[in-house]
């Protein structure tokens, strides 16, 4: 299957790369930018979910340097999909006026199969004597425990075969 493309529920192909690269350590920020909208990616947040590859493919394209081209697409474009991003790894910033991200909503926890929790709403992670980690719209949290940022998801849980159990009825 082609990079990008994928299943409802299954990650990419993602070209080969290592979580050992300094792309990946904590606090890299790359902003892509022009008059319109800048769109930041934290890489270290970024499990390459594919949802910004799948929703538009002339801005998002890893195989491109730099992989996003705020000018492929419409400043409106590239927000909603930037909003679709499960992990927070990509933000944006509207400089032309238009609508900012969303104040977030009440907080939702989504399980994925075999993979991360995926957290939206007004989030606020702490370590254990209250020090902050990261206030964020969204995250994604490791459920498999073998990843190294914890406790965000790196992907690990494709490496390691982890598979989550049935899914039980709503509710109950």
């Amino acid at each position: 299957m082609p990079i990008g493309q994928r299943d409802e529920g299954e990650l990419m192909d993602e070209p080969t790369v290592s979580r050992d690269e300094t792309r990946y350590e904590a606090g890299i920020k790359k902003d892509y930018a022009n008059d319109q909208i800048v769109v930041t990616w934290e890489p270290a947040y970024c499990i390459h979910t594919a949802d910004c590859l799948n929703g538009l493919p002339a801005v998002f394209d890893p195989w491109r340097h730099p992989w996003i081209a705020v000018d492929e697409a419409s400043a409106d474009e590239i927000a909603d999909v930037v909003l679709r991003c499960p992990t927070g790894a990509l933000h944006f910033q509207r400089l032309d006026g238009g609508d900012q991200e969303p104040e977030p909503s009440d907080p939702t926890v989504q399980l994925r199969p075999n993979g991360p929790l995926f957290v939206r709403g007004k989030i606020r992670i702490e370590d254990a004597s209250g020090h902050l980690i990261r206030e964020d719209t969204r995250v994604a949290l490791c459920r498999c425990g073998g990843s190294e940022n914890k406790p965000f998801c790196d992907g690990t849980h494709r490496s390691i075969g982890f598979r989550s159990g049935p899914r039980h009825p709503s509710g109950k």
